[in-house]
């Protein structure tokens, strides 16, 4: 699937439901499941590869998972790549589309500096560097962090998601807000496509359909799902 048709994917008619996945295996259990794209997690991925989420992954390791995640199934993939690991927008795009992705999730969490948040005008300059660098080869699913990292600001989520969207990201992922009226308010404001996360207090896919949000992701939630029954399968076994 091109980047074009992923990005009519998030016009409907139906919500994008996007599964997480974190290695070949999962990537085609989603895809043989008939969802039309699959999305990673970084936090998944680092754990499959021994490090903590939050960019501690090497990135060629982030990116050489990524590749593998693509070499595997027919679908369109979206990677998570957090806040690019350090490496300019340019060449952030670069190898997202040498390992054969057509979308990904970039953050404006600050990894590497003294603040919470990149300044959004900063990442707004990001972001229009990465659509530059990618062209219409990429669908820029920008994440604003607000809510991830305790900012309880609903203006200021606004505020940043405008910035991005007029850098050239085709969406919106406000990550952490489970607020029914706060995400419908969003998807009213800014007119454009907005991801949410769906976790426990979130709307159901259902209700998130309903208020017009137009894609809907799970985070490393599947992969602890995943965990959970392994570690019960482990446990069982040790009795």
């Amino acid at each position: 699937m091109t980047a074009a048709a992923l990005r009519a994917l998030h016009a409907g008619p139906g919500l994008l439901v996007l599964p997480n996945a974190w290695d070949a295996a999962s990537a085609r259990a989603v895809a043989e499941a008939g969802f039309p794209a699959v999305a990673t997690s970084s936090g998944a991925v680092a754990r499959t590869l021994g490090y903590d989420d939050g960019e501690a992954m090497p990135v060629d390791e982030a990116f050489a998972a990524v590749a593998r995640i693509a070499r595997a199934v027919d679908v369109a993939v979206t990677a998570d790549i957090e806040g690019g690991y350090g490496l300019p927008p340019a060449e952030v795009a670069e190898r997202l589309l040498a390992a054969g992705t057509v979308g990904c999730n970039f953050e404006d969490t600050d990894h590497r500096g003294p603040d919470v948040l990149v300044p959004a005008e900063q990442q707004a300059e990001r972001v229009a560097a990465l659509r530059a660098a990618a062209g219409e080869g990429l669908v820029i699913n920008a994440r604003v962090d607000t809510y991830a990292r305790g900012i309880d600001d609903f203006d200021e989520t606004l505020r940043r998601a405008r910035l991005y969207l007029d850098a050239g990201a085709d969406c919106i992922y406000p990550i952490g807000l489970a607020d029914e009226a706060a995400i419908a308010r969003l998807v009213d404001e800014l007119g454009a496509p907005v991801n949410v996360y769906v976790r426990p207090g979130a709307p159901s896919l259902a209700r998130l359909a309903e208020i017009g949000v137009r894609r809907a992701s799970f985070g490393s939630g599947l992969f602890r799902t995943a965990q959970v029954a392994f570690e019960e399968a482990l446990a069982g076994l040790s009795d």
